[in-house]
């Protein structure tokens, strides 16, 4: 594939946080705008917190159609934006912003990347079925959101700090979120594995270097029902000890690579305007760049 000539006239796409040459989103993003021979280009733009105000003043300035948002910047760019969408807004969080109308417009495709392979790979009636979520963090919140979003009879949330559980559990005040959705401390774990129909981590326990941790002892993940669904949004190592494990006890696995390659596809299509995008275009730049 050759490389794209950059001009006056190629359109600027980015993503931004502190640090973010880490960063995989240029991988996938570039790889699928070549697929489509189109002339824009996707850069990682470190922006320090303090520097974040004037940073999105600037990028509205020299016409950046949008660009996605990482680590620490998720929260902390909300007030900075004209309009935010309803799912940005219940989780609380943005990654994607878009510009229309003059105007900065943020939004949250991490719902949509989560719950893409539950919709179609291994897609099922959940409306009897039970959602155990490790972890109250950001990443928890898209993960609860998407199980409403799917229709889950139960939502158990599980983690290890009482007063950040009880602010998750709160947070979600009287919207219809907070229905079928329980927060408990980690020692309930035990008790709650083997109802999970779908069991997922969110912490990052078990994330590069760290390969040898899981969030679950053996003795707890040994109490998951064969046909259960695992689902770690850690990507690297792959498979984490958490999906080995899963998988000795007959457990379907899924890891945090699709939910990152489909929240891009989600904000390709905003940015671009289109009804679709070279997804396994994305999907196979990554395993690549990854050697997976």
């Amino acid at each position: 594939m050759t490389k794209p000539l950059i001009t006056g006239k190629t359109q600027l796409l980015g993503v931004i946080g502190h640090p973010v040459e880490h960063s995989l989103s240029p991988v996938m993003h570039n790889a699928a705008i070549a697929q489509l021979g189109l002339d824009y280009i996707y850069l990682p733009l470190p922006i320090k917190p303090e520097n974040l105000e004037v940073a999105i003043a600037g990028l509205a300035a020299i016409n950046v159609v949008g660009f996605s948002v990482t680590i620490p910047h998720k929260q902390a760019i909300m007030p900075l934006l004209s309009e935010i969408t309803p799912v940005a807004q219940a989780i609380g969080a943005v990654n994607t912003v878009s510009r229309q109308n003059n105007q900065w417009v943020g939004t949250n495709t991490d719902i949509e990347g989560f719950i893409a392979p539950l919709q179609t790979t291994y897609q099922q009636d959940w409306s009897q079925k039970v959602a155990v979520i490790l972890g109250h963090g950001g990443a928890a919140r898209a993960v609860v959101a998407g199980c409403q979003q799917l229709g889950f009879a139960q939502i158990h949330v599980v983690g290890r700090n009482m007063q950040k559980l009880a602010a998750f559990g709160n947070s979600w005040g009287n919207s219809p979120l907070a229905e079928n959705l329980q927060v408990h401390i980690w020692d309930d774990l035990a008790q709650l594995i083997p109802q999970a129909n779908l069991l997922v981590n969110t912490t990052p326990v078990g994330m590069y270097p760290h390969v040898n941790e899981s969030p679950v002892s053996i003795a707890d993940m040994q109490k998951l029902s064969p046909g259960a669904i695992a689902y770690d949004l850690i990507y690297i190592p792959h498979p984490t000890q958490f999906l080995q494990q899963a998988q000795k006890q007959g457990a379907i696995t899924i890891d945090g690579l699709e939910m990152l390659v489909q929240q891009g596809v989600a904000a390709l299509k905003i940015w671009l305007q289109r009804e679709t995008v070279p997804v396994d275009v994305m999907r196979q730049a990554l395993r690549q760049h990854l050697c997976l």
